[in-house]
């Protein structure tokens, strides 16, 4: 008995800023998608609209359309961060020389705020003075211009996220691929199987979970991405670039629609669970079952 509250007491900081932090402030923003309310106005009190929030969310076209952008964002940046970050990790757990150093200007962009990334890609994109169009024009004889292309302002968040989250997935599938007993592949080369067999049957099931956690912190980062996309192309141009997370901030801030905005969080929380939940049943659940 004593044993029990002495770790519900090691327990308690961590549960209180669980409870401050994310419980809290969940049931906030979930009672006020139930309402009508912008405290700037004359009137600032909360209206209670019951669903019509949410009615609203259902039919509207902007929305939608956000959420179709943004699914092709989180789509090709999180395919693509976890086949570069695999790759790199392969190649980080062999030797060779300035493994060190690359290794550590492989991490730098995680150190660095979304916001601070978001004004360095502005910066070097920027037709003028970028040197990004600078040498495309050179090597390639191409203008680019996310501020009047929609294709080019697309790819170029889908690369600045890669290049911002791939040294996550690396780190992530190298400490996934450092735990993997050598016994396996020893017996796997042994009995004569190649490269492609050995990955496919051993390692990829081996570092199955760990891929699958890593797929869930990127794609929940992937959903809610605003700073870095609000700084290079602020959602433009046109709705090009204006993903969810995009969407709610011009939402809620420059036209103050709190409980409408609170109401698309709630709706794309719940997105976000499903796909995680389908991503686990589908990965996950089945290897459960046959071990």
């Amino acid at each position: 008995m004593q044993s029990n509250r002495l770790g519900w007491l090691l327990l308690a900081p961590t549960l209180l800023i669980l409870a401050m932090f994310g419980v809290f402030p969940f049931i906030y923003v979930l009672f006020v998608s139930f309402h009508q309310w912008n405290p700037f106005a004359v009137n600032p009190e909360m209206m209670f609209n019951w669903a019509a929030n949410y009615r609203r969310v259902v039919f509207d076209a902007q929305f939608i359309a956000s959420l179709g952008v943004t699914a092709a964002f989180v789509f090709f940046a999180v395919v693509s961060e976890l086949v570069i970050g695999y790759a790199l990790a392969q190649a980080f757990m062999k030797d060779f020389p300035g493994k060190a150093f690359f290794r550590t200007i492989h991490t730098l962009p995680l150190i660095m705020a979304p916001i601070i990334v978001g004004s360095v890609w502005k910066l070097m994109t920027t037709p003028s003075i970028g040197i990004i169009p600078h040498l495309l024009d050179n090597w390639f004889g191409y203008d680019l211009n996310i501020g009047q292309s929609a294709t080019a302002a697309f790819v170029v968040t889908v690369i600045m996220d890669i290049w911002h989250w791939t040294p996550l997935v690396t780190l992530s599938l190298i400490a996934a691929l450092v735990s993997l007993p050598p016994d396996p592949f020893e017996q796997a080369q042994i009995d004569g199987a190649g490269r492609w067999q050995i990955f496919w049957h051993i390692t990829l099931p081996m570092i199955r979970p760990a891929i699958l956690a890593t797929v869930f912190i990127r794609l929940m980062d992937a959903l809610r991405t605003v700073d870095e996309v609000l700084m290079l192309t602020g959602g433009g141009p046109g709705s090009a670039t204006r993903y969810v997370g995009v969407h709610i901030f011009k939402e809620v801030f420059p036209r103050t629609n709190y409980g409408y905005g609170s109401a698309i969080s709630v709706v794309v929380l719940y997105v976000t669970i499903v796909v995680c939940w389908l991503l686990y049943v589908g990965l996950i659940a089945p290897r459960n079952k046959k071990g």
